[in-house]
């Protein structure tokens, strides 16, 4: 029990260096920042860092992965369940656009520092995002073959969703206009007209 708490309480401190550090790269970039600037932002020693994390580098691997492996687990829900392939894809897509929402100063960290992100977790990357669009690529073309989706090219169909959806990091502000459902709803609708689904089930 001594045991499970503690590493309860190690996995809290590991999340809350990862927290301020995603904000100030997100804020300042990862050149711009330091770890003595994180741990003032912490209020902790630069060791205690240290002593969670090998060096600045590592920090922003793990972020970098985090955004992506949460858009992996939301496709790999819809591909792998049963039923109607156009409800599949439309869960999958609600749900990434949301992975996008809660996680975009994630996404905004890799995609802005990627020439900087750790070799092993870029390669972790590439796997995942390679993971999430055979995935995607799955779904539209088992909706193709049931007549609801109407594609001429499914690979260019997934890179074109795919991207449309990642690419919110640069437009979407917390607060804004419209409310994280009316966003879910508008993209799924540009995403449903990109694909020409069928009106019925």
């Amino acid at each position: 029990m001594r045991s499970a708490m503690r590493e309860e309480i190690a996995r809290l401190k590991r999340e809350r260096i990862l927290e301020e550090a995603r904000q100030l790269f997100f804020e300042r970039g990862y050149q711009g920042t330091t770890l003595d600037a994180v741990a003032k932002r912490l209020e902790v020693t630069k060791p205690f860092i240290y002593s969670h994390f090998e060096n600045k580098a590592a920090l922003l691997g793990e972020i970098s992965e985090r955004g992506t492996a949460r858009s992996l687990e939301a496709i790999t829900r819809a591909h792998d369940r049963e039923g109607d392939p156009k409800m599949r894809l439309a869960d999958a897509v609600e749900e990434f656009v949301q992975v996008l929402i809660d996680h975009r100063a994630n996404v905004a960290v890799y995609f802005r520092e990627q020439q900087y992100v750790p070799e092993e977790s870029a390669r972790k990357i590439d796997d995942m995002r390679a993971e999430f669009d055979t995935k995607l690529a799955a779904l539209i073309q088992e909706g193709v073959d049931k007549g609801q989706f109407r594609v001429r090219d499914v690979g260019m169909a997934t890179l074109a969703l795919g991207g449309m959806i990642s690419w919110m990091y640069t437009w979407h502000r917390p607060g804004g206009r419209l409310s994280d459902a009316e966003v879910r709803a508008n993209m799924l609708e540009l995403v449903m007209n990109m694909l020409r689904a069928s009106c019925g089930a």
